[in-house]
């Protein structure tokens, strides 16, 4: 019997359909719990999707599990995680016995001691610290004073992260205190620039999903990380029950802009990396998709830890072979059955990642000598795709894009 996975979302990232076919390709029946209008349902890899409110969203959670029936969940951003896990605590506090839906998303993202660690980046850092993996120093910076200390501890360059952030928006590098003290301040409260980001995705993107959060949002927590000097790399991993099942380990190559999200990566192995991501699946009893975050030192090639996405990752649906498969490792725990990973993508190590490094530079080199990972499979998903960017050169008149695809690639409407 094919098992039911339920993706869950609650913003329109293109990767999350990405990861939606590469489940279905691997022998899942896919649901989907999403906003309206969302890439996945321009997918025909979604057999049914459930909407998300930003009003009630454990509640449009609770009733998506309860319609589909999963036997297991994929959140795909730090939300949709967070939601799990705020919906675990909420059944458990219900009743004396666990609800069915507890064993679910522990199944499904794993023990619930792990829930508290995960988007907390200075206890994360010690737990992985305990367990003999490089990180860089980290502390919480609660006030002034406490940077201050901090820096003249760690000193510059230093890296200021707000817990709860993703894809570089809580990111800074500073490198004096006038710097340290202005991020200190525009990371740990709202800031216009935020409001003006979450009004531009709905204006523009027609994603209304931050909006309340920006407003309503709560000072966060900053923690200061020094700064390691090399290169960015990531690895996505399919864990079951605090075993690894599958990895992939990258070496990003090039960047959305400079403090976010991969645009082109490069296949590795690394022993290093591959050790860490052993040790915190088993240390923190890790089930699903989850991501970890390095740098590889400069001057050494080590590796150091520098924070983990609790979550599905925009790597997570690229097969490249044995023990590279992440959605048919995960289908496999899941069912019972063998693995039976698909055929390797492509052999070139080098990935261009759709949209977002044709987006970023059309006439970028990587688009011919690495593999440009299309999928030219759903081709209404590439069309969003394109008509998303045409809203963004609109919206940023300087960047043109849309020429580097070639029309006769797409069917007409």
């Amino acid at each position: 019997m094919r098992p039911t996975v339920l993706v869950a979302t609650t913003c329109r990232w293109v990767s999350t359909a990405r990861l939606a076919m590469a489940m279905a390709n691997a022998g899942c029946t896919v649901e989907a719990v999403c906003p309206p209008r969302h890439p996945l349902s321009k997918t025909s890899a979604v057999h049914r999707t459930h909407t998300y409110s930003t009003v009630t969203p454990l509640a449009s959670f609770a009733d998506a599990i309860a319609a589909a029936k999963p036997d297991f969940i994929v959140p795909c951003d730090d939300l949709a995680a967070r939601h799990l896990q705020d919906l675990y605590h909420r059944e458990r506090s219900q009743g004396e016995s666990p609800a069915p839906i507890c064993a679910l998303i522990e199944r499904s993202i794993g023990s619930p001691e792990s829930f508290p660690i995960v988007f907390a980046r200075t206890a994360f850092m010690e737990l992985a610290e305990q367990e003999g993996i490089r990180v860089p120093e980290t502390a919480v910076i609660r006030n002034i004073d406490d940077l201050g200390k901090c820096i003249a501890q760690i000193g510059f360059p230093l890296v200021l992260k707000a817990d709860g952030t993703s894809g570089g928006e809580g990111v800074r590098v500073v490198r004096t205190i006038e710097e340290a003290e202005r991020a200190f301040q525009a990371l740990q409260a709202p800031s216009l620039l935020c409001l003006a980001r979450e009004a531009k995705r709905a204006l523009i993107d027609q994603d209304k999903t931050f909006v309340w959060a920006s407003l309503l949002r709560r000072r966060s927590v900053v923690n200061a990380q020094a700064f390691v000097t090399g290169r960015d790399a990531t690895s996505a991993i399919a864990c079951w029950k605090g075993t690894v099942l599958a990895s992939l380990h990258f070496e990003v190559l090039s960047k959305q802009y400079a403090a976010g999200p991969a645009s082109v990566v490069r296949l590795i192995e690394d022993a290093g990396m591959s050790t860490a991501a052993e040790k915190i699946a088993r240390r923190l009893n890790l089930s699903g998709l989850h991501g970890l975050d390095f740098m590889l030192e400069a001057s050494t090639g080590n590796a150091y830890l520098i924070e983990i996405n609790p979550r599905a990752t925009q790597v997570g649906h690229l097969a490249l072979g044995p023990g590279r498969d992440l959605p048919a490792a995960l289908y496999a725990a899941a069912s019972g059955n063998s693995v039976q990973e698909a055929p390797a993508v492509t052999e070139n190590d080098r990935i261009a990642l759709f949209p977002h490094e044709c987006m970023k530079n059309p006439a970028s080199a990587f688009l011919r000598s690495g593999y440009h990972d299309v999928p030219w499979e759903e081709p209404e998903l590439v069309r969003l795709c394109v008509q998303a960017r045409r809203k963004q050169d609109a919206w940023y008149p300087q960047q043109k894009w849309i020429q580097a695809f070639s029309a006769d690639r797409l069917p007409r409407p």
